[in-house]
């Protein structure tokens, strides 16, 4: 088998059947040998079962977390590629020749930039589109020596066995960045491919707690630290209320040079 689709899943019973059947059309249109594999992490809404009816095969993923959900699909991907992205229908599943053939061509990691494909009306808040997405990309350019010019696109495809020898240790949103810190230190070939959001995210899944990452309830930082060294913190949105991945890790000095302890701290500008 050439492909994986990898989604990972906590509750997206508006969106999942909108997103697994435009990968399962392009398997079949394009001539891919491939799945959908659904990595849903304990999903209360049905989720499974609608994404299991339209054609994806579901993978139970038991240990919180984004970057664990998508670890979880990678693991049980059957592919010898994976393209991974969100089962809210923020990406077009309908469009991923792209990532295919940069895949073919020998690239370990491609990456979606959003900024080339075009984003449309209040697909990206504006903070993120001109100030933190940008920051956080010229920051990874900087220090890594990378080329990727939107560090924070949710939808890329690479190779099942590059991804895995990279040991990525990231469990929440953190997972992404982490992914392509590693990929640039072990010198891995990357390169990026335009995509256009598939539609704006509501005002709704903007305002909410992550669903990977549970709100922390507030304490003193010493019972907040994690054994990694990281305290939970969440960046509020001006109307009061706290957006999607704007949750992000505060890591202790002595952890600071950990690639996925940077990418923690980075994650909430994306």
């Amino acid at each position: 088998m050439e492909l994986t689709v990898v989604m990972p899943c906590l509750n997206e019973a508006e969106t999942v059947v909108t997103c697994v059947t435009k990968a399962v059309k392009f398997l079949a249109e394009s001539g891919v040998s491939g799945e959908v594999v659904l990595a849903d992490n304990g999903s209360t809404d049905g989720s499974q079962q609608l994404a299991a009816d339209a054609g994806a095969r579901v993978v139970p993923v038991s240990e919180k977390g984004y970057g664990n959900a998508l670890m979880g699909g990678i693991l049980a991907a059957r592919g010898e590629y994976v393209i991974m992205g969100d089962a809210d229908d923020s990406y077009d599943f309908s469009n991923l020749m792209p990532f295919v053939t940069e895949l073919r061509n020998g690239a370990d990691l491609v990456m979606g930039n959003r900024f080339k494909g075009g984003i449309g009306p209040g697909a990206m808040p504006p903070l993120h589109r001109y100030l933190g997405t940008p920051v956080l990309s010229f920051i990874g350019r900087l220090f890594f020596r990378s080329n990727i010019g939107d560090f924070n696109c949710g939808i890329r495809g690479f190779r099942r066995d590059s991804a895995i020898a990279l040991g990525l240790q990231a469990t929440g949103m953190e997972f992404a960045s982490e992914m392509i810190v590693k990929s640039a230190l072990a010198n891995q070939k990357i390169v990026e491919v335009p995509t256009t959001p598939a539609r704006s995210r509501s005002a709704a899944s903007r305002s909410t707690w992550t669903p990977w990452s549970p709100a922390a309830p507030r304490s003193t930082s010493a019972s907040r630290r994690s054994s990694s060294g990281c305290s939970p913190r969440c960046t509020r949105a001006r109307r009061g209320s706290c957006r999607k991945s704007r949750r992000y890790s505060g890591c202790s000095a002595s952890s600071r040079s950990n690639a996925a302890c940077w990418s923690a701290r980075t994650s909430y500008l994306s």
